[in-house]
């Protein structure tokens, strides 16, 4: 399994108060088999269920607030 850590700067200011980060298929393939990860104050990650839109070649992860976290799939 492969992995892409982000931060909340990563988020980009969506529409309706959500925010989203952007991928390329390239980068992480067809999306299939994506799980989200979201850091604690600890430096723990906890398993999230956010939300994932794909749109022509790009795929969204989708929260309501920016955070810190890692999206693992397979490589």
């Amino acid at each position: 399994m492969a992995q892409k850590n982000f931060t909340k700067e990563d988020f980009e200011d969506g529409s309706f108060g959500r925010y989203h980060i952007e991928y390329k298929k390239g980068e992480i393939g067809e999306g299939s088999n994506l799980i989200v990860e979201k850091k604690d104050q600890s430096d723990k990650y906890e398993v999230v269920q956010a939300e994932i839109k794909r749109q022509d070649d790009s795929i969204f992860i989708v929260w309501s607030e920016p955070f810190d976290g890692r999206l693992i799939f397979e490589d």
